[in-house]
């Protein structure tokens, strides 16, 4: 097995060999292999293992066996956070400004790397939720707010940006700020997003700055919503 240094020894056996010995996504060894090639009881190579499950890095089926999947940051804050929500409803505020400074502080970087059918899928994204809104009965267009917001930042190539802007929408939709329809406060959102797409469009990165940045106000200034007795 290979060397790994020491701020990593903290690491359970399991993780360790998934971090060192394996670089391809091909099945690994099975429990009784994993213990004989570890030095640990199987008992304890099960209980690694569904730690390694809950962190979203390997994944277990019947037919394929264990297998190591591609890392993603949102996977190990899903579960943290959806704790965090159901024992403090405060969580959410504090994850939110969380996101907003990490879509403030990125934004100039991001928005530069975007191409030219980035910014018209944002334009897109905008006419499609305006079309929403205006619908008789009108349409919540939570997934073209989550998915013009992602879109901005998906080309960053971050990892961890990109795990945290994605658990802030998954959290967003936990606490049901996806469900609520006020009509006057969407067309308020989609007022920024437009002028947010357009300044994008036209290489007007300040001016799109300025705008997101009284958007990212609006949360705050939003009444709580009831929390949900279910978490999922």
């Amino acid at each position: 097995m290979s060397q790994i240094s020491a701020p990593y020894q903290s690491m359970s056996e399991l993780l360790r060999y998934l971090a060192t010995e394996r670089r391809d996504y091909d099945r690994i060894p099975t429990l009784v292999e994993l213990s004989r090639l570890l030095g640990i009881s199987v008992s304890c190579i099960r209980e690694q293992l569904e730690v390694a499950r809950s962190l979203g890095i390997v994944e277990v089926k019947p037919k394929t066996g264990i297998r190591r999947i591609p890392y993603e940051f949102q996977s190990t804050l899903r579960q943290s956070l959806t704790y965090a929500l159901a024992i403090d409803e405060n969580t959410f505020e504090a994850f939110s400004d969380l996101r907003s400074k990490i879509e403030s502080g990125y934004w100039y970087q991001a928005v530069s790397l975007l191409t030219s059918d980035d910014r018209n899928a944002l334009l897109k994204f905008v006419e499609r939720a305006e079309e929403k809104i205006h619908r008789l009965p009108p349409q919540m267009p939570h997934l073209e707010h989550r998915n013009f917001h992602l879109l901005i930042y998906h080309r960053l190539g971050n990892p961890f940006v990109t795990g945290i802007l994605e658990s802030y929408w998954e959290m967003y939709e936990t606490v049901g700020l996806s469900i609520i329809m006020d009509v006057p406060y969407l067309e308020i959102v989609w007022n920024y997003h437009r002028k947010m797409a357009e300044s994008i469009q036209a290489g007007d990165y300040d001016q799109g700055f300025e705008v997101m940045q009284e958007h990212l106000k609006l949360i705050q200034q939003r009444s709580k919503p009831a929390r949900r007795q279910r978490f999922e």
